[in-house]
């Protein structure tokens, strides 16, 4: 009877414990998918800064910038929760060709960069890529702590079995250091 009441008791606590265990991996999970969430709105909202700088373009490069507007539509895409970094990194290679096209027009209209409201717009795109890059540090944190968990035992026995996976880190973006300044 004894040893029935212990196996009982034991075999309770596991159960509390697997519970435990994956409502944790599960919180971790969803922020990582909260993050990258984050990244999507302000990836978003850069676009859009980026787009009402093309449209001050339009009267100094007319050609140029509607060429530059068709390409960032075809080439821009939503990222969502499930995106994976790779997506992320395309979307911000759309974003810095673009930025550095439309520095190539400023340099050649300097009365496109005087204009208030050129300046305001770079404010703009400045300001969305400095939320990026912290969405970003939020992002793999909340990776590196998922992926910690998943690896370190007694937990990795049963993440597997729950199927939590390791997820990528957002990688760092070399160009970016090289891109000219805008103002």
């Amino acid at each position: 009877m004894q040893a029935l009441m212990i196996f009982v008791l034991l075999a309770v606590l596991l159960i509390l414990w697997v519970l435990a265990t994956q409502r944790r991996l599960v919180m971790m999970d969803e922020n990582i998918n909260n993050a990258m969430s984050q990244i999507g709105v302000q990836l978003s909202s850069r676009f859009d800064a980026l787009t009402a700088l093309l449209d001050l373009t339009k009267g100094y490069a007319a050609h140029e910038s509607q060429t530059m507007i068709e390409t960032i539509k075809s080439r821009r895409s939503v990222i969502t929760a499930k995106s994976a970094p790779g997506e992320v990194l395309k979307q911000e290679d759309v974003i810095s060709e673009a930025l550095g096209r439309i520095a190539m027009v400023a340099e050649r209209y300097p009365e496109l960069k005087a204009d208030k409201n050129y300046a305001k717009c770079m404010d703009a795109v400045d300001s969305y890529e400095k939320m990026v890059r912290t969405s970003r540090l939020i992002y793999n944190d909340s990776v590196t702590k998922l992926n910690r968990a998943i690896r370190m035992v007694p937990t990795s026995f049963i993440a597997g079995a729950l199927g939590f996976r390791p997820r990528a880190y957002l990688e760092a973006v070399e160009e970016k250091a090289a891109m000219p300044s805008m103002k």
